[in-house]
């Protein structure tokens, strides 16, 4: 008698990389939660920026509408032309990404794999891991500054990452600021941690809530690019420029890099009206300086309200806050959930005793606040 065949399971022929990964969890049910609480809800917990995008973007976005029957430009020359005039590079360093996700994700494609390293910082962004688990690259996790460290508490710590670094190492990710911690390193560590690295090892420097910053010694790892032909910068207009709907961001390296990630790169990875909002929303210089002087006075009118109220936040040069409780955060977050304040839980990036709190309008602030016991 035949034996009865095994019901179909496509998990069972996946590669081994794929084999150790798990789909991306959002952290909450979103579309739910609004069909609940409507337009009472606070949404804080995706970091996005409560201004919105620029009216130039806006306008721009809209006049692009009826031309989305046509596929986009798969170059992308418009917006690669104006971000090289407005950073001061050739547009054969430039490449767009789908966010710069997509770009962190094609990084370790293009040069990990199992004979080849990739290192990051213990509370690091989600997507270093996940690229390296992805290209089946054996990880370096470089425990964190402590939690005692005056200037950065669990942010990264260079030279400790320099010293970790193996012969086997091809990628190294950092992110300045860092999310979920909202902590920075100098530019004068960033210069140090370049001289201790060897010339083979690229290093990528994530600076997605680079507009944000407001704090002095920190500018952009952008200013060694000349020197160092294997650092390579991130950037996406997510997060300031408020287009985190559309997914579109760009990274600046070396022209050879560049051309080694146009061979994965998808045809059409940036649709045309993202590319379109980008363009505009970039050039328009007011709109940006309103969102960075609002989010720095209202992030430290949210820290001292939080503190008012018995809670410690760490410093930050982005558009949150990692609040660090005392006891575990789910029953506070749960909590906050069910009165319709969303904030992200970070148990995932290895805090269970922290919540990461973005920076929303003033009424949405207010409700937070109101929420806490």
């Amino acid at each position: 008698m035949a034996e009865p065949a095994r019901a179909f399971d496509a998990a069972r022929l996946v590669n081994r990389a794929t084999a150790r990964l798990r789909a991306y969890d959002p952290g909450h049910d979103l579309p739910s939660l609004r069909r609940r609480f409507g337009a009472a809800i606070a949404e804080l917990g995706s970091n996005e920026n409560p201004l919105g995008p620029s009216p130039r973007a806006l306008a721009a976005m809209r006049a692009a509408l009826p031309n989305t029957c046509r596929y986009p430009d798969p170059r992308g020359v418009a917006l690669k032309g104006a971000l090289a005039e407005r950073l001061g590079v050739t547009p054969d360093r430039i490449a767009l990404g789908n966010g710069s996700h997509e770009l962190l994700m094609l990084l370790a494609q293009c040069f990990a794999d199992a004979g080849h390293s990739v290192a990051f910082s213990e509370f690091c962004f989600a997507v270093f891991p996940l690229a390296a688990a992805a290209a089946g690259a054996p990880a370096i996790r470089v425990p964190a500054l402590s939690r005692r460290h005056r200037g950065a508490p669990l942010g990264h710590d260079l030279a400790a990452i320099a010293a970790a670094l193996r012969p086997d190492t091809r990628l190294v990710y950092l992110a300045n600021p860092n999310n979920p911690t909202g902590t920075w390193f100098a530019d004068a560590a960033l210069e140090a941690f370049m001289a201790a690295v060897p010339p083979e090892v690229l290093v990528v420097v994530d600076e997605a809530y680079h507009e944000y910053v407001t704090v002095p010694g920190l500018s952009t790892a952008l200013k060694l690019a000349g020197r160092y032909p294997n650092l390579i910068v991130t950037r996406t207009f997510s997060k300031a420029y408020a287009l985190a709907g559309l997914r579109v961001g760009y990274l600046v390296a070396h022209p050879t890099v560049v051309a080694v990630l146009e061979r994965l790169r998808e045809s059409f990875n940036v649709n045309l009206v993202a590319l379109a909002g980008a363009e505009a929303a970039l050039g328009d210089g007011a709109w940006l300086a309103k969102v960075r002087a609002f989010n720095q006075a209202e992030r430290e009118w949210l820290r001292n309200g939080l503190r008012a109220r018995g809670y410690h936040c760490l410093p930050s040069q982005a558009n949150f806050l990692l609040c660090v409780l005392r006891h575990d955060a789910a029953p506070l977050e749960h909590r906050l959930v069910e009165r319709g304040v969303i904030v992200r839980p970070v148990a995932g990036y290895g805090l269970p005793r922290a919540l990461r709190i973005s920076v929303g309008s003033r009424a949405e602030n207010r409700r937070l606040l109101r929420a806490l016991p």
